[in-house]
């Protein structure tokens, strides 16, 4: 079996091919990386049609691979996917999609920590659609850690996880769960230890998913 990954920069890729490695040995994982689709939502503040029409690309380029799942690696243009994923003809995923899924079910208060401005709304978005197709009464409180994705990579890790776990903390205080929206704080988990509430990430609940969907019926 196969999965493409489309991504908008290398930060996650390490940490998501051992996850295929550790959960899904025996996909084959493939991978699109374009950074400018990231600059350019960040540069806008949401994405433009110049990123959907970038992104329905690589799902048709995507389609040529013949892949059992095509899945988006990219919180801030999942609203671009959306829109091309309806022509996949395959199974899709947008890596956040679990997350919202479990945050919904865990409490009515959630807390969404982000490291750029133009994850924010669209995730806030995901959680609030999720909830209502599940029929749960939510609110999201939103909490941006400004420009600390940009420090992450240009290799100012310490500061950038020094920033983040000061807002989880208190998004914890104020929230009954707390939803990182930016795989790549993930590496922060060991440092926070115990935490007061339940704090979510994305990336292996999202291998999970692949999983599941994949072999449904095996």
């Amino acid at each position: 079996m196969k999965a493409v990954l489309i991504h908008t920069s290398p930060v996650s890729l390490d940490e998501l091919k051992a996850l295929f490695h550790e959960m899904l040995p025996d996909v084959e994982m493939v991978n699109i990386i374009d950074d400018s689709l990231l600059e350019e939502v960040k540069r806008n503040g949401s994405i433009t049609p110049q990123i959907i029409s970038r992104m329905c690309s690589y799902v048709q380029i995507a389609k040529t691979m013949k892949p059992d799942i095509i899945f988006n690696q990219c919180s801030s243009v999942g609203e671009a996917f959306d829109i091309a994923r309806t022509q996949a003809e395959c199974l899709t995923l947008k890596i956040d999609e679990p997350m919202a899924e479990k945050a919904v079910s865990l409490g009515t208060r959630i807390g969404l920590v982000a490291t750029v401005a133009s994850t924010v709304k669209p995730s806030s978005n995901l959680i609030r659609n999720t909830a209502k197709k599940l029929g749960r009464e939510i609110a999201v409180t939103e909490y941006l850690v400004e420009g600390a994705l940009d420090m992450l990579m240009k290799g100012e890790k310490d500061r950038h996880n020094e920033l983040v776990i000061e807002e989880i903390r208190k998004a914890e205080k104020e929230n009954d769960v707390v939803v990182l929206a930016q795989g790549s704080m993930t590496a922060i988990l060991p440092l926070l230890k115990e935490t007061e509430k339940p704090v979510l990430t994305s990336p292996r609940l999202a291998v999970q998913r692949v999983k599941d969907l994949l072999y449904a019926d095996r």
